[in-house]
């Protein structure tokens, strides 16, 4: 069976720089950073004290019932405003004759983090009788994919893959094979994620995961790939991007932002959190990536790396890309958006799509900030600091999640 092909012809996003792919876009462009100290809550038991908050949201002129969007939490609320810029961007038409054929798979790698803090706190002080009735519905990942099909009524198939963070990656992957071998005409795909509370904070912090060392500059504690890095800095936002097939996008005159060419999964099969040091999990996801998308390795110019800012990932997947691309590696751009936007996690690599898109739109490649010391276990061209001009025909985004779970996307210019 030949495949069909696949276009992106609407964007959606909420970021810590606030809601919209534009606001997205041009801060990530001009090398910002939106990481802040903490704010929601008192920071100061934890070792990081930092993170690129979200902005507070009133969900009421999104969904069709305002009173509705009291019910959720605002994972989920912050799904459903990125799945209404992104379906209006795209002027696609959900109506009761296509809506079958329009699916939904977007999803969160924790779910409601903030619901399931309050409520067990509740049930510990008061007993589990007096939780909130709305407990379940937000405390389940699947909730913001069920929500945006009731917002949107799309009526195709609606899941959510969950992997930490590579879920968005895997969603938009899927989402891909659903168009491409003829289940669906149209997908909304993507991730959010709202895990900025003291068990999200202590829990990475716990494990290491995110930076101690950069309470007093937060916009200085994401530096990715640079010597100095000491661990992530978390995100929360989401990313929603409307899959079209190609033939019925140009048939309805749609704006095509780009074509979603490939897409890669691999497993690490090595260890819950830390990848092998040679990235070999990520080398079979990239190159599985291209063999999908049909493509030579010297084709690509630009990655959007999933560079973390963590010791291990940050190592590993410069290895990993050297081992993919062999001396193409050296001519390459290679940024990690992460360092403005912080780490969604299960969003992450929907916004970060969205950063590759952009790379085509503007023609350059965004940077990695906070550059300032090589490391010499990082010695690929990473973008640093400033955007540099880039017009090139294929971009991929990496994301790879706890689990060993790898996702790529391939995207190409159109």
């Amino acid at each position: 069976m030949e495949k069909r092909r696949v276009v992106v012809t609407g964007i959606g996003a909420v970021s810590g720089f606030g809601i919209g792919k534009d606001i997205l876009l041009d801060n990530l462009f001009a090398g910002n950073c939106c990481i802040k100290k903490i704010d929601r809550f008192d920071p100061e038991p934890f070792a990081c004290q930092i993170a690129a908050q979200g902005p507070d949201l009133d969900g009421g002129p999104f969904f069709k019932n305002p009173r509705e969007a009291r019910r959720f939490e605002q994972n989920v609320v912050q799904g459903v405003i990125a799945a209404k810029e992104a379906v209006a961007d795209s002027g696609l038409e959900i109506t009761e004759d296509n809506a079958p054929r329009i699916g939904t798979y977007v999803g969160s790698g924790i779910g409601g983090l903030i619901t399931l803090q309050d409520d067990i706190y509740r049930a510990a002080q008061k007993g589990a009788h007096r939780m909130s009735p709305f407990f379940i519905i937000n405390a389940i990942s699947n909730m913001p994919a069920g929500v945006i099909g009731v917002e949107t009524g799309a009526k195709g198939p609606c899941f959510s893959v969950v992997s930490a963070c590579a879920t968005a990656g895997h969603n938009m992957g899927e989402a891909l094979r659903a168009i491409q071998f003829g289940y669906c005409d149209a997908m909304i795909a993507g991730g959010t994620e709202r895990p900025l509370t003291e068990i999200g904070i202590g829990g990475f912090a716990s494990m290491k995961a995110i930076t101690p060392d950069y309470n007093d500059c937060p916009e200085k504690g994401s530096r990715p790939f640079e010597k100095n890095r000491s661990g992530f800095v978390m995100g929360e936002g989401a990313g929603i991007l409307i899959f079209e097939e190609m033939e019925m996008a140009k048939a309805r005159g749609a704006k095509i932002y780009a074509e979603v060419a490939g897409y890669g999964a691999s497993c690490d099969a090595y260890h819950v959190t830390a990848p092998p040091p040679d990235g070999n999990g990520a080398v079979r996801a990239m190159l599985e990536c291209l063999k999908d998308a049909g493509i030579e390795r010297e084709q690509v110019g630009y990655i959007n790396a999933h560079g973390t800012s963590t010791p291990l990932n940050d190592s590993a997947e410069s290895a990993a890309i050297r081992a993919a691309f062999g001396a193409h590696a050296d001519n390459l751009l290679v940024s990690s958006t992460k360092s403005m936007h912080g780490h969604l996690l299960g969003g992450a690599a929907a916004v970060e799509s969205i950063a590759c898109i952009g790379a085509f739109m503007r023609g350059m490649a965004p940077p990695t900030i906070n550059y300032e010391e090589p490391d010499p276990a990082c010695d690929l061209n990473y973008v640093p600091n400033k955007a540099v001009a880039w017009d090139g025909e294929y971009a991929i985004c990496n994301t790879f999640g706890f689990g060993g779970q790898n996702a790529v996307l391939a995207f190409k210019k159109v």
